[in-house]
């Protein structure tokens, strides 16, 4: 902080000269104390000034320590990048991106909303938007931009009706990336192609019947 002083001389001092008064101010200067952190005579400290004085914050105790991080790289994608939800026009009905895309707003809202394609959308999805506001939609997230409130990706199918259980079932598996597709041939062939198959007494007295 800025050290003023005030100094005080009377007319013998005058009389020395300003080469005089100059050294007589360095030697006050000298004997001021200085806050070092150390409580001594003269030293006046404030609330705000109570705590650790630690130049190097490693020597300062945990409870005074936010640790914090930086994300360097993304090991794994976890997400599926699909999204179920409802496609709707943009606002903005004077922007050049009114021409191109459309809005898809997701169901789960820790999903960002998507720009997406207006040609992925239904053909007369443009002159009769509200057929479509129940109607639900898969999403892939493809990109987001750091400079865009908006994610952009495809729409990757039409589900159906919201609400109904098929289409809300179908959301919810494509979401988590569940593959619900039939069981391939050589899937099936492992199974008993003897039909009605049944356990065999012998081999239901070694198990436990929950049934």
């Amino acid at each position: 902080p800025d050290v003023i002083i005030e100094a005080q001389f009377d007319d013998n001092d005058a009389e020395h000269g300003q080469d005089h008064l100059q050294d007589t101010l360095s030697d006050d200067i000298k004997k001021l104390p200085l806050d070092t952190g150390e409580k001594g005579d003269g030293v006046h400290r404030t609330k705000q000034d109570d705590g650790p004085k630690v130049n190097d914050p490693r020597l300062l105790p945990d409870e005074f320590l936010q640790r914090t991080a930086k994300v360097v790289y993304i090991l794994e994608k976890k997400h599926s990048r699909a999204a179920t939800g409802f496609i709707k026009l943009l606002a903005d009905r004077n922007s050049e991106l009114f021409k191109r895309c459309a809005m898809f707003s997701p169901v789960d809202h820790r999903v960002p909303r998507v720009y997406v394609p207006l040609a992925d959308c239904p053909p007369d999805f443009m002159t009769k938007p509200e057929g479509y506001s129940q109607k639900l939609f898969i999403c892939r997230i493809v990109d987001w931009k750091e400079d865009s409130n908006f994610a952009t990706g495809q729409l990757s199918k039409s589900l159906g009706q919201a609400g109904e259980i098929e289409p809300e079932t179908e959301g919810i598996l494509t979401e988590y990336g569940v593959d619900f597709s039939d069981f391939s041939p050589e899937a099936l062939e492992c199974l008993p192609q003897n039909l009605p198959w049944v356990i065999s007494p012998e081999e239901l007295a070694k198990r436990r019947d929950l049934r």
